[in-house]
């Protein structure tokens, strides 16, 4: 990974951050989630790069709403962005006797039934806005190993680092590091994924999300199978100023003889738990940016 030079402004502002954080997520959860409303509804009209990528992911998954439909959906994206950044200090910096009280679990026995059976496994989840609090309440109930990719700011990645490490139990391992990953599983680690990004590289396949072609890597087929691993779905939503946490069964012939399939299976899990609530996905990403050869930026301005 090769870090951007070190700039004192920007690193010692991380640095202040972090500690006024400490106190900040110590207040009450409706009061941070109305703050950071608020700081979303500003950014809805200062962020116009941001913008213009949800607009366009909004336009392309959901074609049937209105003009009118479409443009509340931005807003209220924009909102759960506002509510993302208090969420992760919650989920980091909030005490666990505070945390703790913010989840409701569904389907603990599923995850009870991954425990037995002694197999390592991927918890499988997307990115909500609130994806660090999600995982918070996964560390409530069990270790594992985060795997994601490192930031180019070194002051705040040393500060992620430190921050998954002491939440998950273990320290967190880069996304490209396959071999430390199966290793992982077969010696019967837990290890949160989400695998619903355009994170390029080599290995991927193009299948439908949300009726539009975006690149799917299909490392998740490939963990599974070299890792001897289950894997276990699982996602959170905020349900007013708390959080919904639901544990799926383990998927059953995954992976299978296709990693087309898979890969298309996935996407439909995803698809049906982001429609619970659309509208605290994370559609800044640009989910489409990559295309089939030949096919045009789905992100020019017109």
């Amino acid at each position: 990974m090769q870090y951007h030079k070190p700039n004192w402004i920007k690193d010692n502002a991380i640095a202040l951050g972090f500690w006024v954080g400490k106190y900040i997520a110590r207040l009450p959860m409706p009061f941070l989630l109305t703050l950071g409303k608020g700081i979303g509804c500003i950014s809805y009209h200062v962020a116009k790069k941001r913008r213009h990528i949800i607009e366009r992911n909004i336009q392309l998954c959901f074609p049937n709403l209105s003009q009118s439909e479409q443009t509340k959906l931005v807003k209220d994206n924009f909102q759960s962005l506002g509510m993302g950044i208090f969420e992760t200090l919650a989920a980091w910096l909030k005490p666990e006797n505070q945390v703790k009280k913010l989840f409701t679990y569904e389907g603990l026995e599923n995850l009870e039934a991954l425990k037995a059976s002694g197999h390592g496994a991927l918890l499988l989840t997307v990115h909500f806005c609130n994806l660090e609090l999600g995982a918070r309440a996964i560390t409530l109930q069990t270790p594992f190993v985060a795997m994601y990719r490192q930031h180019k700011n070194k002051a705040y990645e040393d500060r992620q680092f430190k921050m998954r490490t002491a939440q998950s139990q273990n320290e967190p391992v880069n996304r490209n590091e396959i071999r430390k990953t199966i290793k992982l599983l077969r010696s019967g680690k837990y290890l949160w994924y989400a695998p619903d990004q355009n994170y390029g590289g080599s290995e991927h396949i193009f299948v439908d999300f949300f009726g539009v072609k975006a690149l799917m890597i299909t490392a998740t087929s490939q963990m599974a199978q070299l890792g001897k691993a289950k894997v276990l779905p699982y996602y959170c939503i905020r349900e007013g100023n708390n959080y919904k946490v639901k544990i799926l069964p383990a998927l059953e012939n995954f992976p299978s003889e296709s990693t087309t399939k898979d890969c298309e299976l996935l996407n439909q899990i995803f698809e049906s738990w982001i429609l619970e609530a659309p509208e605290q996905y994370l559609w800044a990403h640009r989910r489409f940016k990559t295309r089939p050869k030949g096919e045009k930026d789905l992100y020019q301005n017109d």
